[in-house]
């Protein structure tokens, strides 16, 4: 059996930066997945050494309320808050989040709009963005943010055009040394942990890899068919109107695909005869994004309801505990590090 003394110290190392940021023992953030990371399973991260990220989506302030008490009585570690920048009542949201102290917030979904970066400092958190391109990366390190996530289009759920890779090569040695940057996108193995963080990354987040956790309440439904998908069967949604701007989505291919076409197209109509505004119209697109990822992940309608994942879906393979998965990958990457410094 190989020694990985050296290359757990490295990996420590690696990620003293993103832990000291988050407050974790591993710098590795949950991805923030509606209806998935809840209460149960972002707690479950957090004991096990990561960092949970409670996924508010859709949820209004007093939903929001509720679930950070109950992750809260589950764990006194760090855990973070993900609120979408285009939810109606955003800031009620941050208020929200201040009133119970969660130190960290992400905000997801395009630029903060004016004063919600201010807003969540004051409440004392720090505030993590997603940052597609490094014009737009520059852009919110200059507006303050205090850390970015850079993901790729391997990613489950909304996604970019280009790959986490690519990404990472072309930001990492601009930014990295400016403010904690977390790789995501695609990652399901230690070694892919270890490689972004000799890039420069502080950190990775995962999503996909997580879904399958005992501690998940995801429906056995919703767990068979990510233990069953390869990495082919993650494919993004398509965009039928150009006038609609909707940011893909990625997911396993089901009849829910053609259901999203569909609803598109009246959402397009419902435009051209002036009975939306745009920001309506893609309010409605991220409201049936929530209901038909509810319809997968608690109900169980794996084919007709939205199976959001990423292309690291094929890497899972069984049902077990967050901290197993975490045990795994830290292992992986030690030992990968190991085998660099042969």
């Amino acid at each position: 059996m190989t020694d990985t003394t050296a290359g757990s110290a490295r990996l420590s190392a690696l990620m003293q930066r993103g832990n000291d940021f988050l407050g974790s023992r591993f710098a590795v953030l949950g991805g923030a997945m509606s209806w998935v990371s809840e209460r149960h399973l972002v707690a479950a991260i957090s004991e096990a050494g990561g960092f949970g990220v409670i996924a508010c989506g859709a949820m209004t302030p007093e939903l929001l309320d509720a679930e950070i008490a109950a992750t809260k009585a589950r764990t006194g570690t760090p855990f973070g808050v993900n609120l979408i920048t285009m939810h109606p009542q955003l800031t009620e949201l941050i208020a929200v989040c201040a009133r119970h102290g969660v130190g960290h917030v992400v905000l997801a979904g395009g630029l903060p709009p004016k004063g919600s970066l201010e807003a969540i400092k004051q409440g004392g958190a720090k505030v993590i963005c997603f940052a597609p391109t490094l014009a737009l990366a520059k852009k919110l390190i200059r507006s303050g943010v205090d850390a970015l996530v850079i993901e790729g289009m391997e990613a489950g759920g909304h996604i970019g055009p280009v790959s986490t890779s690519v990404l990472a090569q072309e930001m990492l040695p601009e930014i990295a040394t400016v403010l904690p940057v977390f790789v995501a996108g695609g990652i399901g193995r230690g070694e892919a942990i270890a490689g972004y963080l000799e890039m420069g990354a502080a950190g990775v987040q995962l999503g996909t890899r997580f879904v399958c956790a005992t501690e998940s309440i995801a429906h056995a439904n919703f767990k068979k068919a990510f233990i069953r998908a390869s990495a082919r069967d993650a494919v993004a949604s398509v965009q039928i109107d150009p006038r609609l701007p909707v940011i893909p989505v990625r997911a396993l291919k089901n009849s829910a695909s053609e259901l999203f076409a569909a609803k598109q197209r009246e959402v397009a109509q419902s435009l051209d005869e002036s009975r939306v505004a745009m920001t309506e119209a893609q309010l409605q697109i991220e409201h049936y994004w929530a209901g038909a990822l509810r319809r997968a992940v608690i109900d169980g309608d794996v084919e007709h309801g939205s199976v959001m994942a990423g292309q690291s879906v094929g890497m899972v393979t069984k049902e077990e505990p967050v901290a197993d998965i975490l045990a795994t990958l830290m292992d992986e990457a030690a030992a990968a590090l190991t085998r660099r410094a042969a």
